[in-house]
C-alpha cells in the first residue's frame, strides 16, 4: 500500500480522525481509487431503457475503461470491454441497434454474445483459434430503471450491495419500474469526489449552507444510519401551520409530506438514490481528476402530463437545482482550503457526522486492497 494512503480512520467515531488532506490533493491517489475502488465496486453506466429491446446497445467509458453494453437476439443483457482483439479497435460507438458488433478498425465480426463470427483474411495466420477471441465479458446487472456493470468478478453481487433498499422502496410502495427518465443535468464541481461525497453525507452543513432546505425540515430529527455498503437519511419536513405554503415549492422534493415519507440513500462509493411518491432522483459522482468533479444528475417521473403535474415536476428540478448550486459553492471553497498549511486532519461531530465516517473508512479499507484490477480481469 501507498505510504500516501496509508490511514484508517478509527472505528470509534468519538476517537477518530477524518482522512487527511493529502488523500483530497494529492495527483497521485486518484489513479489508486479508481484501480482499488471503481474497478472493484458496482457502477452506473445508463438508463435501462437504452438496451431494452433485442439488438440494443450503447457505450460508456468506465474512467478510462471503454466498454459496450447490448441486449442479445436471446434477450440476455451483456457488458463487454469494448477492443477488438485483434489490435485494439472498437467494436462499438455511441449507441443504435445492431444484430452484431462489428471492430472499426478492421472489420472484425462478433456476435451480440460476443462470439467471433468473422476475422477477415486470417486464413494462413497459424497457432490461433477464433474461440479464444471473443469480447471479454464484464459482470453487469439491471435494477429498476438502472444497468449496472463491475469489472471485479470477486465483487459482491449487486443485491448484497444494496441490501435493503430494493424491499425498503417496495414497502414504500414507490413503483420505480413505471418511471422514466424526464431530464439529466451535469455539473463539474472543482473539487475532489470525496469533498462532494463527504459533504452530502451529513445534514450538518444545512442550517448555514442551505436555508431554504433548513426552513423547510426538522433539522433535530435529521440522522442517517450506517449499513454495510450504503447509508440512509431521514430529515422529516417540519408540519404547516393552519393555512401556511412553501413559497410554491413543490413538497415532495423534501423528506416527508406529512403523509408519504421520502427515501435517500447513498451506495458506496459515488450513488446517491433519492425516492419520492412519484418520482426518484439519482446523482452519479464521477472523479474528472483529483480536483474536477462530474456530479450527475437524473429524474426519473411517472408521466406528468401537462397542466398542475408538469408545474410540479419543474418545481422540483428548480429546487434540486438550487440546492445543488449551493452545494458546489461549499465544495469548491473546501477543495481550495485543503491546500492551507493550516490544515492536515479534523475530527467529525459524534451526533452529526456518521454517516462521513462511515463513508471514509470505507474508503480506507478498499485503499488498502492489494491486487491490482489487470491481474484480475488476466
Amino acid at each position: 500500500m501507498d505510504e500516501t494512503t496509508a490511514f484508517t480512520p478509527d472505528a470509534d467515531l468519538s476517537r477518530a480522525w477524518t482522512l487527511p488532506a493529502s488523500w483530497y490533493i494529492d495527483a497521485s491517489v486518484l489513479p489508486q481509487e479508481k484501480d482499488k475502488i471503481f474497478y472493484r465496486t458496482w457502477q452506473w453506466v445508463g438508463a435501462a431503457s437504452l438496451v431494452k429491446r433485442a439488438g440494443d446497445y450503447f457505450t460508456y467509458d468506465l474512467y478510462g475503461e471503454p466498454l459496450v453494453i447490448s441486449r442479445g437476439q436471446d434477450g440476455v443483457l451483456r457488458a463487454f470491454h469494448n477492443v477488438c482483439l485483434h489490435r485494439a479497435g472498437p467494436v462499438a460507438v455511441g449507441k443504435g441497434n445492431r444484430k452484431s458488433l462489428q471492430c472499426r478498425y478492421h472489420g472484425w465480426l462478433y456476435a451480440l454474445d460476443g462470439k467471433l463470427l468473422n476475422a477477415p483474411e486470417f486464413e494462413d495466420v497459424q497457432n490461433w483459434n477464433p474461440g479464444d477471441y471473443c469480447l471479454r465479458p464484464v459482470r453487469v446487472e439491471e435494477w429498476g430503471p438502472f444497468v449496472f456493470v463491475n469489472l471485479d468478478s470477486s465483487a459482491p453481487a449487486l443485491s448484497d450491495v444494496l441490501g435493503n433498499i430494493p424491499a425498503d422502496i417496495r414497502a414504500a410502495r414507490f413503483d420505480i419500474d413505471q418511471m422514466e427518465l424526464i431530464e439529466r443535468r451535469d455539473y463539474v464541481v472543482d473539487c475532489n469526489w470525496k469533498v462532494y461525497v463527504d459533504n452530502y453525507l451529513e445534514g450538518y452543513h444545512i442550517p448555514i449552507a442551505h436555508p431554504g432546505l433548513f426552513r423547510e425540515i426538522d433539522y433535530d430529527q435529521y440522522c442517517v444510519e450506517t449499513f454495510r455498503y450504503y447509508s440512509a437519511q431521514h430529515a422529516p419536513i417540519r408540519p404547516l401551520p393552519p393555512g401556511g405554503n412553501i413559497s410554491g415549492r413543490d413538497r415532495r422534493y423534501l423528506r416527508s409530506d406529512g403523509e408519504q415519507s421520502a427515501l435517500y440513500y447513498w451506495v458506496f462509493p459515488n450513488l446517491m438514490l433519492n425516492f419520492y411518491p412519484d418520482n426518484m432522483q439519482i446523482n452519479i459522482i464521477v472523479p474528472i481528476d483529483h480536483e474536477h468533479t462530474l456530479t450527475i444528475f437524473e429524474w426519473y417521473f411517472k408521466q406528468p402530463g401537462s397542466g398542475e403535474g408538469w408545474e410540479s415536476m419543474q418545481q422540483s428540478i428548480a429546487f434540486s437545482d438550487e440546492v445543488q448550486r449551493e452545494d458546489m459553492e461549499i465544495c469548491n471553497a473546501v477543495q481550495r482550503n485543503l491546500r492551507s498549511r493550516a490544515y492536515s486532519q479534523g475530527r467529525f461531530s459524534v451526533k452529526r457526522e456518521n454517516g462521513v465516517h462511515h463513508f471514509q473508512r470505507l474508503v480506507a479499507e478498499f485503499m488498502q486492497l492489494e491486487n491490482s484490477t489487470r491481474s484480475m480481469l488476466e
